[in-house]
């Protein structure tokens, strides 16, 4: 029998992530919710949840010393998944009520208030995902949960070489904006893949296919 990968939920005060455990669960990880450094390096997957503002998310994060955890992994290859503010934070600022915060700065870019006629964006939306696209594999037509006001408008980061090609996925309210990114062993998505029903559940279950 095959031994189901390990994944890491990172623990950092960000709300309530139990159903995001659930729904990894449902996807076909052993999920633990911790904040342990030896846990988190040793896991196959690591997703990093959140929920708030950027500057807030910035300040948790860095009390459990979790900048430097996905700085880590992510230099020795080890798979990241972000999720809303956990995909927010992996750009290099965050402008929020006119306070610009620091990112983790794993892709160049600024998180911005969206310009639409509503915000948040609360419920449903399409998606436009490149068809190489391991995440979206299966669920090009299918639609995601977002609740979010801010959000990376540009992809402004130059293929290095040093990380697999990006591939940038799409949606739009009021504007587009970037709604998902794969980008060597660093994936982010802004919606809730937890909160996206079955659809949700079979992304998650791409990406922890991916881990194996």
């Amino acid at each position: 029998m095959t031994s189901r990968p390990s994944v890491a939920v990172l623990e950092y005060g960000s709300g309530n992530v139990h159903s995001a455990v659930k729904a990894l669960e449902r996807a076909g990880a052993d999920v633990t919710l911790t904040s342990d450094r030896t846990t988190v390096m040793e896991a196959d997957g690591l997703l990093v949840p959140g929920v708030g503002a950027f500057d807030a998310v910035m300040t948790q994060l860095r009390t459990v010393r979790g900048d430097e955890l996905i700085d880590r992994r992510l230099a020795g290859g080890r798979p990241v998944l972000g999720v809303c503010v956990g995909m927010q934070v992996m750009f290099g600022h965050g402008i929020e009520r006119g306070v610009e915060t620091e990112g983790l700065g794993e892709w160049p870019g600024t998180v911005e208030l969206l310009e639409a006629d509503v915000v948040p964006h609360m419920g449903w939306n399409t998606i436009e995902s490149p068809t190489d696209s391991v995440l979206f594999d299966g669920l090009h037509d299918e639609r995601f949960y977002f609740v979010h006001s801010y959000a990376a408008r540009r992809w402004e980061m130059d293929d290095d070489g040093r990380r697999a090609h990006p591939v940038v996925t799409w949606a739009t309210h009021g504007e587009p904006f970037i709604a998902a990114v794969e980008n060597g062993p660093l994936s982010a998505t802004q919606f809730h893949p937890e909160k996206s029903g079955e659809a949700g559940i079979r992304l998650l279950s791409n990406w922890i296919g991916s881990l194996r």
